[in-house]
């Protein structure tokens, strides 16, 4: 296949694929099916395992157009393959939203899907008679349909409305009448049914599916080989035990499906009112909308079928099932003038107007003779809903290195049993075995290597695990990411909600009066400030409605509105139909009743009269963005003919929309005062706007027109207080070498203060606050480098100081526990400085400072004003340079982040979150350094059950291997009783030690193909060998030996406790020479090899709770050595009878003891040994000691150590115009 015959689709997004079209080939398929009849099908197996051998085994290339089959591989690190069927439709167009002209009579089949097949009855061509039917051909892979552009020569998908590329204005104009049905019924044939439908698949084909996994096929081949070897007990236990696994896993899948069916169902289909025209409205299903449909939202609201964007009207939605954050979210109508109805629409870009599908409309706000009304932008799988319901049907696997070097592990595995086949053969020959025999003894022995319970108990851990984070309150969707938990040495916080309280404390406003701040203020309800403007913006400036006559919305509008003591009322339609429809959501002061005998008190007059005229209506909102950092309000006072425009927001945002003359001169120095502090600034801002202007005018009106010019109020500054938890978690964190940083979209000053004070900037490092400006005329881009003051030295305001004594000292005493835990020397390697970049800085560096990037992430630990889609970018490039990188946020704007990072920890009331892998009901950061030691608990289980199964398999093949070279074997009960009483007890019982109490220094190894863990295995497998091939040799030189028989009677040798019993002497094993002093010997030495092997490998300490504290473990282990020791020494006829065990001298069962404990004794001191010198010894041994390392964040820390130019001297500027950074002078 050439590259250039390549074609790629998705481009640029996360599914990016390529594809390859194939047309059938007859003889190929002729030659497939002569091949599967000769292998009995395993062939057919092969080709269903390997989509890509399946399809060039069978078709022959072609070009894409004429294609059959596609053959699809993911451009991701995976490289997954699938293969897809291409059909044929026919259509009146080509597109879904081409102009078709029909005449209203002509209808398409409703919903009629027979249309999706290759020949199309005649009479459905009949309904378009005056436009020749198109043949369309299509895919569909993961639940999206892929149809082919003949002029692209490429498969495309369509995603709904925003492909027509329409910008918010046309959204307006074009789309806000509604489609006819005829359209409707066009487009339905491309975008199909809008339902998520999650099939549940039958039992049947869930088996078939389980049953066709490799490894059940390989258990299939060994209970054949079983069988035809006699060994008929040992099969059926095998047989049984795959059942029950096969079952459990049919159970568990079929219970998370429809589990996901059921979550996914849930309303999703239901009636709507759909708009044909500008006045028809039909009751319509919901399975029958189509981009372009225009709804209408009812007043008591509805779950969303579909993501459709508002064009009328306001809506309070609750989108916790896809955020995880339950605060209700107010969204207004798309706008339709201005720069921003210029722009085209984007689902993301203009997420505040947009009705998300799954998502619950609480209410909406409607106008006299208005319908609150949305066009449909997405349907079915293409919505918000439908790709995390994609995301979680079909995940990415998981890329962690244990998966991949266990099955390097298990192919070195089939090698050795590559030799002992080898080995078996030759000896038989040799021996002059008949082939029958060589055949079944020879694959035998490949059976043996690779065990049986593996899958099982590599996923126990896991699953242990999972029960143990249920225990306090950790859920997870997502369970092999718990051993990757293990492997984490970064951490990102959010800040608000996360390290702070998620409330804030209005702590007090500084108003601006003629150009300069006043003094501070604490109560903002008094009578003095009830007319004034910074109060009624208080009061206006939220998102705040009123759900069932609770106030309800974010928790920072809700404090801020409860301060100034208003009263907030939502007047039904009726009432705002008498007064004024301009009127939907009014607040005034509270009515303050005076006492009777002061009623005639023209001051008490005055006052009623104050409150009254205080009455505002909210005429329009412009909701809180990330983006923009700022939300305001159009307002109406009662009585008055203009109108207001309040605006709140970050001060730095709202100073630059402000005329400069109402901004303080002190602005800077104020706010820096407050922020380095730790409190939470707002700024305020108002604009008196021209009376000309009617309420139809401002609803079309865009934000950008009203936010500007306005006047400066002042700021509001809000106390964050710093969880309890978070300065002990970020401590025990640090102390395990776990880096932690901020991502926020607070403001830098009050970011770096909260890092300070929670102890993740420590007090002695310094703070370099990077700040990058764009291009600008014939300026380059330039970074500055700004070195803040360390706040354990100065602090400017005494008198803010003063007022925020109680608050300071509660960070004093943090910053104390903090200097004493860290107060130690500080050695050279350690660099104490941290770099603090905003969201623009950051914006700027990553396009113009590329080189630069990676360095600042290296030392960054304050990243503030960041959006969402920042915060995914920075966990990319974190990843990028190796980190294994966990994000803890509450879950609303780090969607993305949690979902991007290798564990992502959503803290949210709900007990699974489709927003992140990990959910906590705790509402702290607790959770994190949980997650992480049941992380590294459960990654050290899975090393100790692959090592321990690894090694029983070698351990059986070396007993099995001795015995053939006397033409022995291990018998059928004696299999059984190694593999199930055992290994399989032992196996499931070693993964239930729980996790270490505390976070180490030290990190679990990552991979199976490491030296000393490589060095762990041969060793145990040397002793193994060592002391098998001495117990093997020695018996055979003992006096009393010689070729067992049923008459034989060695136990007379010492004592006359124990005579064969006569009728031994027909049994149907006799041919298979069972019985002998050489197997005996084997199966006592290799038994307590595979405990003591156990024993060894089951670690506690740094990661695991101690062994002697798993009691089903020990019990087990100690259970199985007396049983052992007791059928040793004291010999029970039935016991021996069963396991196909002779009866040996009393002296030879006390060297067995001996050789016993000194096998035990060897493999625990060289295991010990290995723990202690194993990595010294192996780089001194490799002369690898001064090998660079292989993370490439370590790689460049080292390099940075040795750069004197870096970090950039203070005050120093670094321009993007030349290839190396240059950097200036200090300024």
């Amino acid at each position: 296949m050439k590259t250039k015959e390549v074609t790629i689709i998705n481009q640029g997004l996360e599914d990016e694929m390529e594809v390859w079209g194939y047309q059938p080939c007859l003889w190929k398929m002729i030659l497939v099916g002569v091949g599967a009849v000769c292998s009995g099908g395993l062939l057919l197996l092969l080709l269903y395992w390997l989509p890509e051998w399946g399809v060039k085994g069978t078709c022959t290339h072609t070009s894409l157009k004429g294609a059959h089959t596609l053959l699809l591989r993911s451009t991701d690190e995976f490289k997954q393959w699938f293969r897809a069927k291409v059909h044929v439709m026919l259509a009146p167009g080509r597109k879904p939203f081409d102009s078709l002209d029909l005449p209203p009579t002509a209808q398409l089949p409703n919903g009629d899907r027979e249309l999706r097949i290759c020949a199309v009855h005649e009479e459905h061509c009949g309904k378009f008679a005056h436009r020749e039917p198109v043949q369309i051909h299509y895919f569909t892979h993961h639940n999206v349909t892929y149809y082919w552009n003949d002029l692209m020569q490429t498969f495309e998908f369509y995603k709904g409305l925003e492909d027509v590329k329409a910008s918010c204005a046309s959204i307006h104009s074009d789309h806000s009448a509604g489609l006819s049905k005829t359209l409707q019924e066009y487009r339905a044939l491309f975008f199909g049914e809008n339902e998520i439908d999650v099939q549940v698949p039958s039992l049947f084909m869930l088996l078939i599916k389980e049953v066709l996994n490799p490894f059940y096929v390989f258990q299939l081949f060994s209970v054949i080989l079983w069988c035809a070897d006699d060994y008929y007990y040992y099969a059926t236990a095998i047989v049984i035990m795959s059942v029950i696994s096969i079952a459990t896993s049919l159970y568990t899948v079929k219970k998370q499906f429809v589990m996901l069916h059921d979550m996914v169902a849930a309303h999703s289909v239901l009636r709507v009112s759909v708009c044909r025209g500008d006045k028809d409205i039909e009751q319509a299903m919901s399975t029958e909308l189509v981009p372009g449909d225009v709804i209408v939202i009812p007043a008591n609201g509805m779950i969303m079928p579909c993501d459709a964007v508002l064009i009328h009207g306001t809506c309070i939605v609750n989108e916790s099932m896809l955020t995880g954050e339950s605060v209700p979210v107010t969204k207004t109508s798309l706008p339709s003038s201005g720069e921003e109805a210029a722009v085209s629409y984007d689902m993301e870009e203009h997420k505040r107007y947009t009705l998300f599908c799954g998502t619950s409309v609480i209410q909406t706000r409607f106008y006299t003779g208005e319908l609150v009304k949305a066009v449909v932008v997405r349907t079915g799988f293409s919505t918000e809903k439908g790709q995390l319901v994609r995301s979680i049907l079909y995940p990415k696997p998981t890329d962690f290195k244990l998966y991949r070097d266990a099955y390097l592990f298990l192919l070195c595995l089939v090698g050795v049993a590559g030799i002992g086949f080898i080995y078996t053969i030759v000896l038989s020959i040799m021996k002059q075995v008949p082939a029958a025999t060589i055949i079944v003894e020879s694959l035998d022995i490949i059976t043996i290597t690779v065990p049986p319970a593996l899958p099982a108990a590599m996923t126990a851990g896991i699953v242990y695990a999972q029960r143990r984070l249920k225990q306090v309150g950790i859920f997870c969707i997502s369970p092999q990411r718990i051993n990757m938990c293990g492997q984490l040495n970064l951490v990102c916080f959010d800040k608000t909600g996360t390290l702070t309280e998620d409330g804030l404390d209005l702590w007090g406003i500084q108003r601006v009066d003629d150009g300069s701040f006043s003094p501070p203020e604490s109560d903002v309800a008094k009578e003095s400030l009830v007319d004034s403007a910074f109060v009624a913006c208080m009061a206006t400036c939220h998102s705040l409605t009123k759900i069932e006559g609770e106030l309800s919305g974010d928790p920072l509008d809700l404090k801020m509105f409860s301060a100034t003591g208003w009263i907030l009322e939502e007047p039904t339609e009726e009432e705002t139909a008498l007064h004024n429809p301009i009127m939907p959501t009014v607040v005034r002061p509270p009515k303050q009743t005076a006492p009777e005998a002061n009623q005639k008190n023209p001051l008490t007059q005055n006052m009623v009269r104050l409150i009254i005229s205080c009455e505002i209506g909210i005429v329009r909102q412009f909701p809180f963005s990330s983006a923009l950092q700022r939300m305001s309000v159009v307002v109406r006072m009662l009585g008055e003919k203009h109108m207001d425009a309040y605006l709140k927001g970050a001060p730095e945002v709202v100073a630059r929309l402000c005329k400069p003359h109402t901004v303080p001169q002190s602005f800077t120095e104020t706010l820096e005062t407050y922020t380095r502090q730790g409190f939470r600034v707002i700024a305020l801002a108002h604009q008196q706007l021209e009376s000309k202007l009617s309420w139809h005018k401002v609803q079309s009106l865009s934000r950008d027109l009203i936010e500007t010019n306005m006047e400066f109020l002042g700021l509001i500054i809000m106390q964050n207080k710093i969880k309890e938890e978070t300065a002990g978690v970020l401590l025990q964190l640090r102390q395990a070498n776990i880096r932690t940083l901020m991502v926020t979209g607070d403001n830098m000053l009050t970011a770096i203060s909260v890092a300070r004070d929670c102890g993740m900037v420590r007090a002695h490092e310094k703070v370099i606050i990077v700040d990058a400006v764009p291009p600008k005329d014939l300026h380059p881009a330039s970074i500055t480098w700004h070195y803040t003051e360390n706040t354990a030295q100065t602090i400017r305001d005494n008198q803010v100081r003063q007022k925020a004594s109680e608050p300071e000292e509660g960070r004093n005493q943090l910053k104390l526990l903090h200097e004493e835990a860290y107060d130690k020397p500080v050695t050279q390697q350690e660099q104490n400085y941290h770099f603090a970049v905003n969201g623009r800085a950051f914006a700027v560096i990553t396009e113009h400072f590329p080189q630069l990037v990676q360095k600042l992430v290296l030392r960054g630990t304050v990243f503030a004003r960041m959006a969402p889609d920042q915060k995914t970018q920075l966990v990319e490039i974190l990843q990028s340079i190796d980190y294994t990188v966990g994000m803890c946020g509450d879950g609303a704007n780090d969607c993305g982040a949690l979902k991007r990072a290798h564990s992502g920890i959503s803290l949210s009331e709900l007990e699974a979150s489709v927003a992140s892998p990990f959910t906590s009901s705790t509402p702290n950061i607790c959770c994190v350094p949980n997650l992480i030691r049941e992380g590294r608990a459960a990654l050290i289980t899975s090393f100790c059950v692959f090592k321990f199964m690894a090694l029983c398999s070698i351990i059986q093949y070396l007993s099995v291997t001795l015995l053939y070279s006397i033409l022995s074997n291990l018998g059928d009960f004696q299999f059984l009783f190694i593999d199930i009483a055992i290994i399989l007890v032992i196996a499931f019982t070693m993964s239930l030690n729980p996790a270490w109490k505390e976070l180490v220094l030290r990190r679990p190894p990552s991979s199976l193909i490491s030296g000393p863990l490589l060095c762990s295995v041969l060793t145990q497998i040397i002793t193994c060998l060592v002391f098998q091939v001495l117990a093997f040799l020695l018996v055979q030189q003992q006096s009393w030996y010689e070729k067992w028989t049923p008459q034989s009677d060695a136990c007379s040798v010492s004592s006359s406790s124990f005579s064969p019993s006569p009728n031994a002497t027909t049994t149907p094993q006799d041919h298979k020479n069972i019985k002998n002093y050489e197997n005996t010997t084997l199966f006592y030495v290799s038994s307590f090899q595979y405990l003591a092997v156990a024993i060894i490998l089951s670690k506690g300490k740094p990661f695991r709770q101690p062994s002697y504290k798993n009691w089903p473990f020990m019990l087990s282990c100690v259970g199985l050595c007396t049983f052992l020791l007791f059928i040793m020494l004291y010999p029970v006829p039935a016991i021996y009878r069963a396991l196909e065990i002779v009866c040996v001298p009393h002296d030879w069962r006390v060297t067995l003891v001996v050789i016993v404990i000194g096998n035990a004794a060897v493999s625990f001191l060289l295991e010990v040994a290995n723990d202690r010198w194993g990595s010294s010894f192996l780089s001194w041994l490799f002369c690898r000691r001064n090998k660079p390392p292989r993370a490439r964040y370590m790689h460049l820390a080292l390099e940075l150590q040795d750069d004197t130019d870096w970090p950039p001297r203070p005050s120093t500027v670094t321009y993007a115009s030349d290839p190396q950074p240059y950097v200036s002078a200090p300024l």
